[in-house]
C-alpha cells in the first residue's frame, strides 16, 4: 500500500522533521564568525539545514554546546532531503594546551620555585 500527501502536508512533516533534528543535538559548526546548528553528525562528517547552510569549505570549528571538540577542514559533497551534507577531509581533536616537544615523566614538578636570597 502506497501512501501520498498533499505538496502542503509533505512541507509540515518535513518541517517537523528538521525542528526535532535541531532541539536533539546540541551539535554546532562555527565558520566565518556564524554559529550553526548540526542535524546529523557521524563519524566521517556532518549535515546542516540545506537552506540557512553556507556552502562551508575550509576550517571550521565543532562545538558541544560550549565544549570546542574538533577543528575540521570540511567539504560540501552533496544535498539531499534538505540537508546539506559535508565531509571531514581532516578533523582533529580540540586541546586546551599547546603540545609539548619534549618527554614528560610522570611525577615531574609542573615548576621550581627558586630560593631568594
Amino acid at each position: 500500500m502506497t501512501t501520498y500527501f498533499s505538496a502542503e502536508v509533505q512541507a509540515g512533516i518535513d518541517a517537523a522533521r528538521k525542528k526535532a533534528l535541531k532541539q536533539r543535538h546540541r551539535l554546532r559548526v562555527e565558520a566565518d564568525g556564524r554559529s550553526i546548528r548540526v542535524l546529523r553528525y557521524w563519524e566521517d562528517g556532518f549535515t546542516l539545514d540545506a537552506e540557512t547552510a553556507p556552502q562551508l569549505r575550509g576550517l571550521v570549528d565543532l562545538y558541544d554546546g560550549s565544549k570546542h571538540l574538533y577543528q575540521c577542514l570540511v567539504i560540501a559533497t552533496d544535498e539531499e532531503d534538505g540537508e546539506m551534507r559535508y565531509e571531514f577531509k581532516r578533523s582533529t581533536p580540540a586541546m586546551d594546551r599547546a603540545p609539548v616537544d619534549f618527554y614528560q615523566e610522570d611525577g615531574a614538578p609542573v615548576a621550581l620555585i627558586e630560593q631568594q636570597v
